[in-house]
């Protein structure tokens, strides 16, 4: 493998880490850059290819348990501690709840999705109208949000956030921007719904991506390993950069700046290749 190839695969895993977890659908950021620049399929394989954006996603992955590492031991019992102050964060339930909607939908249509959804234009709507949902949001916001922390969150605020993450299955749209939108319309700040989203994508994240490893795991070659090295760490790195940076801006500057830079994005795309 040429080192231009491995410069393509830290391409990629820059790119992962800096969007998988912004509200600007890294999804939508990975077909523009891949499909419309480096084009991985030819040096890989198809296959290949597609298992290597599950690798590099794993690394996003990572990142967030790495950050929020004493939420997940606290909610997983593995601090061997139950007081008055765990009692009253986030619970393990809580985050099952969020979990199922998506879930149950992203099983029953895993195929039609990944044969009918995934191409340019797809993605184009998907940031448009992700993009209005994310305005809509911030304009009808409550001013003074019922919920500012992640840990008064409900089991109905959760599952109606798991209902809205449903949007996110249009490739597009933003897992991100589905939910933290859904969460500042139910009431919560900016800063806890993108804590419920970070938390709540490292399930449903890691399941997708290791069931995608395992149904292509015959497509891994000893030639291709240090592009998914290469793009593992690179996406890791990235990942670990932006979510601090993002949970420290979320609430001073709110969605809309997000919305703008994705229809500005989508116009840009159209003009060029339509």
């Amino acid at each position: 493998m040429e080192f231009l190839d491995i410069l393509k695969a830290i391409i990629l895993g820059m790119v992962e880490g800096l969007t998988e977890f912004a509200p600007v659908s890294s999804t939508g950021h990975m077909i523009i850059v891949d499909d419309m620049w480096l084009q991985s399929n030819e040096f890989l394989g198809k296959y290949a290819a597609n298992t290597f954006k599950v690798v590099i996603q794993l690394g996003s992955i990572l990142a967030v348990v790495i950050i929020f590492r004493n939420r997940f031991v606290e909610m997983l019992g593995l601090d061997g501690k139950k007081t008055e102050r765990t009692e009253g964060r986030l619970k393990l339930t809580t985050v099952i709840v969020g979990l199922i909607p998506a879930g149950v939908l992203g099983v029953l249509f895993e195929d039609f999705i990944d044969e009918h959804l995934f191409s340019l234009s797809t993605v184009l709507i998907g940031l448009v109208v992700g993009a209005i949902f994310m305005i809509i949001a911030d304009v009808f916001r409550k001013k003074t949000p019922s919920v500012e922390s992640v840990d008064q969150i409900s089991y109905k605020q959760a599952f109606t956030v798991g209902l809205i993450q449903c949007f996110s299955l249009w490739p597009g749209f933003s897992r991100s921007g589905a939910t933290i939108s859904g969460g500042v319309l139910l009431g919560m700040s900016h800063r806890a719904a993108s804590d419920f989203t970070f938390i709540m994508a490292v399930p449903i994240m890691a399941g997708a991506s290791l069931l995608s490893l395992v149904k292509n795991w015959e497509y891994f070659s000893v030639e291709a390993l240090p592009f998914f090295i290469a793009g593992f760490i690179t996406a890791f790195v990235f990942a670990i950069v932006s979510i601090r940076f993002f949970l420290k801006l979320i609430n001073k500057i709110k969605l809309i700046p997000f919305a703008i830079y994705r229809i500005v994005i989508a116009a840009l795309i159209f003009f060029i290749y339509f």
